[in-house]
């Protein structure tokens, strides 16, 4: 094996979102001296971050209060907030819940605020190394003591190619990973550390995404849209969303929480059709779609967090689980456990402690944001509980009467990849083919994204036993993640012949994680690309 080069750092954040970039800022605000290194698998800060998000400013107001003097991206403020539920060709508007009130809010382009982030990190002395993807723990007498970047130039058949180049080993006393929902290394520190011992389990969704542009006369800057019902039935927890915001764009997306139980269900097609609504075809007329994205979201609550820290580092952002469902919205609650585990850090390294800093759980616990996550702890579960009315009617109830402080937890009671029923026992769904103008194939989706991965690198999505595909996937599920795959990457070929085998297009993949998290038997493990491949959402989406 190669040499590799060392590097050493007081700390090293592995992820360039919102909560691992607040953490290298505030790092060195309180620690000016210390040396911090963020490293990102994206070509650069952002690229992995389609635009279309609301933010609340809470976490922003207290890490950069002059934000608007130093040209934050946040132009378009919330307006009306709307909340719809959809039969298949009617519109009921609802109350919206006060979750949902956007007063005071802002629809971004998150992409462009992680730039803008970044810009401000750089300024205060950190560095950052956009494309190279953290590929590897480093761990010495127990303790994780870095991270090491992806070898670049590895054939498909695990030979070092002409532009082989090895990792570089990144190392530091405190790692704070930041990777977003399922990240690769932080699920191996969960199995090494046991970090969901005693822990619900993490349920989650998949959310879609498309951007488009739309003409100036049906733009309505500050617009907010939600939705629920058609086209998902009752017992699948889901809905939509609609943001109008900057130059005549709109963010349209669709979530589909990944305990849903018909295998035959495709959240991105659930997400075409949906557009073809009476009441949601009008945002899109005469429009046209400029970039599409995917990813999973971790809805679990504050139930399913897990343990935040382990000897040598700790977890913030959707790594962890920090969103709130309820309001829709995660990037103020990252931001913040990033900044918490940045006040714990600096505390250790200006004591010289060499345990991991264990007061991070402790500023979580006596913070804002865990009495947010708390009020809003039995809202996911209570739809898992008592279905869409349900857990409207509970929502309610818990919000206007009780206020976020039930003497009662709901819990979590399986994993998402335990929910599927058998394919014999459920109904298949008959999607509508693609017009080409409003709805979309998948191949045409991810061309948009602008995914690329080098042809030759070794596939980076694995089967643990590939026999296993035949005999559980295919044979009792039909090939689930040919449907919930939202970039095409599995297909079932060979099935007219009688030969039904896995072709995975790994070239095709927009990092959603959602395999990872769906295959019933985990079979399915996501590692991490050559540094840079993946989808690449430029600036001013």
């Amino acid at each position: 094996m190669a040499e590799r080069e060392a590097m050493e750092f007081d700390v090293v954040v592995v992820g360039a979102g919102p909560s691992g970039l607040a953490a290298a800022i505030r790092l060195k605000q309180l620690a000016p001296e210390s040396s911090v290194c963020v490293v990102e698998k994206g070509g650069e800060v952002g690229a992995h971050i389609l635009s279309g998000a609301v933010i609340e400013p809470r976490a922003l107001n207290e890490l950069i209060p002059d934000w608007r003097d130093k040209g934050a991206p946040l132009a378009t403020p919330a307006g009306e907030d709307r909340f719809l539920y959809l039969t298949a060709s009617r519109a009921i508007r609802l109350p919206t819940p006060p979750q949902m009130h956007n007063h005071g809010n802002y629809i971004v382009s998150l992409g462009d605020v992680c730039r803008w982030l970044g810009q401000q990190a750089e300024a205060a002395g950190v560095e950052i190394y956009p494309g190279f993807a953290a590929a590897e723990l480093l761990e010495a007498d127990g303790r994780i003591v870095g991270v090491a970047t992806g070898d670049m130039g590895i054939t498909r058949q695990g030979e070092q190619g002409p532009s082989f180049a090895p990792g570089m080993e990144l190392r530091a006393p405190y790692t704070i990973f930041a990777e977003g929902c399922r990240g690769s290394l932080s699920k191996q520190l969960m199995q090494r550390f046991d970090l969901r011992q005693g822990i619900d389990p993490q349920t989650y969704a998949l959310g879609i995404k498309e951007l488009w542009e739309v003409p100036k006369e049906r733009h309505r800057p500050g617009l907010i849209e939600h939705s629920v019902g058609w086209p998902l039935d009752s017992a699948t927890y889901g809905g939509s969303w609609l943001y109008h915001f900057g130059d005549n764009l709109v963010s349209y997306g669709f979530v589909v929480g990944l305990d849903y139980r018909n295998p035959w269900l495709s959240p991105f097609d659930e997400m075409q059709r949906l557009k073809t609504h009476p009441a949601m075809r009008g945002h899109f007329a005469g429009g046209r779609r400029i970039s599409y994205g995917a990813r999973a979201l971790s809805e679990g609550g504050l139930q399913s967090i897990p343990r935040l820290t382990f000897p040598g580092g700790c977890l913030v952002g959707d790594t962890a689980g920090f969103l709130n469902m309820p309001k829709i919205k995660g990037t103020h609650a990252a931001m913040k456990s990033g900044m918490l585990a940045a006040e714990a850090v600096a505390e250790a390294l200006a004591d010289g402690r060499a345990p991991e800093p264990t007061t991070y759980a402790e500023k979580f616990r006596a913070s804002w944001l865990h009495d947010e996550l708390s009020a809003a702890r039995n809202i996911r579960p209570s739809f898992a509980k008592f279905g869409l009315w349900g857990g409207i009617a509970y929502s309610a109830f818990d919000t206007y009467l009780l206020r976020g402080r039930a003497p009662w937890t709901f819990h979590h009671a399986h994993r998402d990849n335990e929910t599927l029923a058998e394919a014999a026992k459920s109904t298949p769904i008959d999607y509508p083919r693609p017009d080409g103008t409003l709805t979309f194939d998948k191949l045409s989706s991810v061309f948009i994204s602008n995914t690329n991965h080098e042809e030759n690198q070794p596939v980076h999505l694995k089967l643990r036993d590939p026999e296993r595909w035949l005999d559980v996937n295919w044979q009792r599920y039909r090939s689930p993640e040919s449907r919930y795959c939202p970039a095409g990457v599995y297909e079932a070929v060979g099935a007219d012949e009688g030969t039904p085998r896995l072709q995975i297009n790994a070239q095709n993949c927009v990092h959603c994680k959602t395999c990872d998290i769906k295959d019933p038997t985990q079979n399915i493990d996501w590692a991490t690309p050559e540094g840079g491949g993946g989808p690449n959402y430029p600036g001013g989406m």
